[in-house]
């Protein structure tokens, strides 16, 4: 190779001294990031749109109710009511538990809607008995969107009516295999598949789609499973052309931990535990102080009546259950086909719904991971006020960690940059006086220039990375 002429030096140190121009004066662009007030991002399912990045998880059995649902959606998310057990607030739950179920359903549906102009769902368990017509009427009510779980919902899903009244469908899942065998089976039922999709993780409260070997396993955690969903989703949402959300649960707590599954790839998070403690849900005021009171330690695993492992806030009751001491119970109606109430020594629907009216000796409350940390009752809008500043803190420090890496990456820069103007200089005179130190002085400027180059994408990407934050 020919040893480079003056001219062809200077005209290198030239061009890539105006190619980094760009990054050099970092104040301004440092000073516009700062201004920037980072706020998190709607939630947008096809047309319809959630201002703040929040499901509120269905809590059965009267938790979550027309009052909570309808509170979290005046204060930006989407709330929730949950069908599972819902007749247990008619007066002839025992005479036709079928009929208060849909009675009740319809008309928590209705009230929601007379309170609130945001977004309402619906989550219907796909393993009760009564769940085809429950989906006939969040149909037929139009409710926003339904949510699926404790079941595949694969077959017989009325998807043209689901069309027809816009109502949206999200299953929820707990692994990304669940997700890919009912996004495949949905193409060739159906040709069309759901709208979103739902990740409640191990930590979550109430009954649980892992084995209790699997629920401290950094395997199923929303960590590991988030991003495997989001690389499911893909190929699907390639091919019909639109965004189909990935909302994650279980265990998130505060506004830092909305950023941090946001950042995993989520669009949203589902939180119920939360909004328990809150003004408007729907229970007593007792169950609520359930979740003030209780402890780390309390909180543990039980086995219910359907055959899947909950997470609960442990009490005599469940102890007593355990012990065989069998409460008296008359089952209304089988609500569920596997639900092995005898067995357990009581019936679950029961248990919550006197647990729901604040009877938490003949009952237990269903609780996620965090309760304990819940040291006070608040109003829904207050919770998500401060959520939201949480999520707001947690950007911000993120930015300011950035922000510090770009300015280690100016300096070295720079410096850098003065070692090539030195090592061209004497580059140059090496040629002129036919110096041999001439070829070891291209070595090292050819290595400074690439490290030039290195530093120069370092601090493209970094502010790549502040400006995706604050989009």
């Amino acid at each position: 190779m020919q040893p480079m002429n003056r001219s062809t030096i200077l005209s290198r140190l030239k061009e890539e001294a105006r190619s980094c121009l760009a990054f050099l004066p970092l104040e301004k662009t440092v000073s516009s990031i700062m201004k920037a007030k980072p706020t998190w991002p709607a939630l947008r399912i096809g047309d319809l749109v959630a201002p703040a990045p929040i499901v509120q998880g269905g809590m059965g059995v009267g938790i979550s109710l027309s009052s909570l649902a309808s509170a979290v959606a005046n204060a930006g998310g989407i709330g929730v009511i949950a069908a599972n057990g819902i007749g247990l607030l008619e007066p002839d739950y025992y005479e036709d538990g079928q009929a208060a179920n849909l009675r009740a359903f319809r008309r928590e549906i209705r009230a929601a809607r007379q309170k609130t102009k945001g977004v309402i769902g619906v989550n219907i368990m796909v393993a009760v008995n009564d769940f085809h017509q429950l989906l006939d009427v969040a149909i037929e009510e139009m409710v926003d969107i339904v949510f699926l779980g404790a079941g595949l919902p694969i077959k017989n899903i009325p998807v043209e009516a689901l069309r027809k009244a816009k109502v949206k469908l999200a299953p929820i899942v707990s692994s990304s295999r669940a997700v890919d065998m009912i996004f495949r089976m949905w193409k060739k039922l159906y040709n069309d598949v759901p709208d979103a999709v739902v990740f409640e993780g191990p930590k979550a409260g109430g009954h649980l789609g892992f084995t209790e070997e699997q629920l401290e396993d950094p395997a199923y955690q929303l960590k590991a499973i988030v991003p495997q969903i989001v690389e499911t989703l893909k190929p699907y949402e390639e091919e019909e052309g639109r965004k189909i959300p990935l909302i994650a649960g279980g265990g998130i707590y505060s506004g830092k931990d909305i950023h941090q599954t946001l950042s995993l790839g989520a669009s949203a998070v589902q939180m119920a535990t939360r909004f328990v403690a809150t003004d408007e849900c729907d229970a007593d005021r007792r169950f609520k102080e359930a979740y003030v009171t209780c402890k780390k330690e309390d909180i543990g695993l039980i086995k219910s009546p359907v055959g899947m492992p909950g997470r609960a806030i442990r009490n005599s009751f469940i102890t007593d259950s355990e012990e065989g001491k069998r409460p008296a119970f008359r089952c209304a109606w089988k609500c569920l086909a596997s639900c092995k109430a005898q067995d357990a020594n009581y019936c679950i629907s029961i248990a919550l719904n006197n647990a729901r009216r604040g009877l938490l000796k003949s009952g237990f409350v269903f609780a996620g991971s965090n309760a304990y940390r819940i040291k006070k009752i608040v109003p829904v809008q207050t919770l998500v006020s401060e959520l939201e500043g949480g999520y707001a803190k947690a950007v911000e420090s993120k930015i300011a960690r950035l922000l510090a890496k770009l300015e280690t990456l100016k300096t070295e820069y720079v410096q850098t940059q003065q070692l090539m103007h030195e090592l061209a200089k004497r580059y140059e005179e090496a040629l002129l006086t036919m110096n041999n130190a001439a070829h070891s002085l291209k070595q090292q400027y050819t290595k400074a220039a690439l490290k030039v180059e290195t530093l120069r994408l370092g601090m493209a990407q970094t502010l790549a990375s502040t400006s995706h934050i604050l989009a």
